[in-house]
């Protein structure tokens, strides 16, 4: 059983911990914590068997905790992930990596020399279906892939207040990338492979607070298929992805509703069981650490996401002019 100490017990926090906190099944549990606001999650934390400790130090000194968890403010992942490398820990960290290639670079190297398991937690990569339509990229059943679009809206950035950190538009950039859009940026890396060259719109046509709620992007895969994205920061809640190729296309929505229309013959339209995809995301972190399988996350994937979301700001800050992702 790996143990873990849960960096960051804001809602996304404590959400990662009840997906797996009491279940042997898992591999993994939670014996230790640290937040900056203690006095709101000491309860929670006694129910959960938690440890409160006073600092991120105090936590990396911990001899009982052999792995992080860390659901923190962007800004610090890199030097939380380093830091915890060099402590011998394994690190689970949460979404966006960092906000810039060099800084996921050094992150993923720190890991490697110290020989601890890294993992990102970009969860829809377990979703059930997921797994299906790259078995249909592999079979034939798509074709040749022509276009990608990705889409993953929901209405949070309204209830961010002046002083939470997410409301910084240096945490925050581009609306809802930061929250949202970069797992979708991930499922298009996942699918479709590497992402070439970008071109960004983004703006604030409802907000208020000084984030973007409006951003779309038009890409090049390396392949050569092209691809279309949107986030939105200020609307009811979308997610969807569609792959259109030279055989078929396949729409997924809400993460379990799949529909399949082939050139020719039937195609099929269906629905998928719910899966608890933050259990299992820590699930495959234990057990990669356990020297099962290799998380299937690849870190160089990894790298390229946080590579194509600072380009993704650099083409915005030049008002969508188009720019080659390193």
């Amino acid at each position: 059983m790996l143990q873990a100490a849960i960096i960051g017990m804001g809602r996304w926090g404590r959400t990662l911990v009840e997906s797996v906190q009491g279940s042997n099944e898992a591999g993994i549990r939670f014996v230790a914590g640290q937040t900056r606001s203690p006095e709101k999650v000491r309860d929670w934390a006694a129910e959960k068997k938690i440890r409160l400790l006073d600092s991120y130090d105090a936590v990396l000194a911990d001899p009982e905790v052999q792995a992080v968890v860390l659901a923190t403010p962007h800004k610090l992942h890199a030097e939380q992930v380093i830091a915890a490398a060099r402590a011998g820990k394994h690190v689970f960290v949460e979404k966006p990596f960092t906000l810039d290639k060099a800084s996921a670079e050094a992150a993923v190297a720190a890991c490697r020399e110290a020989g601890v398991v890294l993992a990102l937690g970009h969860n829809r990569r377990f979703l059930p279906a997921v797994a299906e339509i790259k078995a249909m990229l592999a079979d034939g059943r798509i074709g040749t892939l022509l276009h990608v679009e990705g889409h993953f809206s929901g209405p949070g950035a309204a209830g961010y207040k002046p002083g939470m950190w997410r409301a910084d538009r240096s945490e925050s950039p581009l609306g809802g990338m930061g929250g949202m859009g970069i797992h979708m940026i991930d499922m298009m890396i996942n699918l479709a492979g590497p992402i070439a060259e970008v071109t960004v719109q983004s703006t604030a046509r409802v907000l208020e607070n000084g984030l973007d709620d409006t951003t779309a992007m038009l890409c090049r895969f390396a392949s050569g298929a092209t691809g279309t994205f949107a986030t939105l920061a200020y609307a009811p809640r979308c997610w969807r992805v569609a792959l259109y190729g030279s055989e078929g296309w396949v729409e997924l929505t809400d993460h379990e509703h799949m529909v399949f229309r082939p050139r020719e013959g039937e195609g099929f339209v269906r629905d998928y069981p719910k899966t608890d995809i933050e259990r299992a995301e820590l699930a495959a972190f234990a057990a990669a650490v356990a020297g099962g399988p290799a998380y299937p996350l690849p870190a160089e994937q990894a790298i390229h996401g946080v590579s194509v979301f600072e380009t993704m700001i650099a083409s915005a800050a030049a008002e969508g002019g188009a720019r080659a992702v390193a």
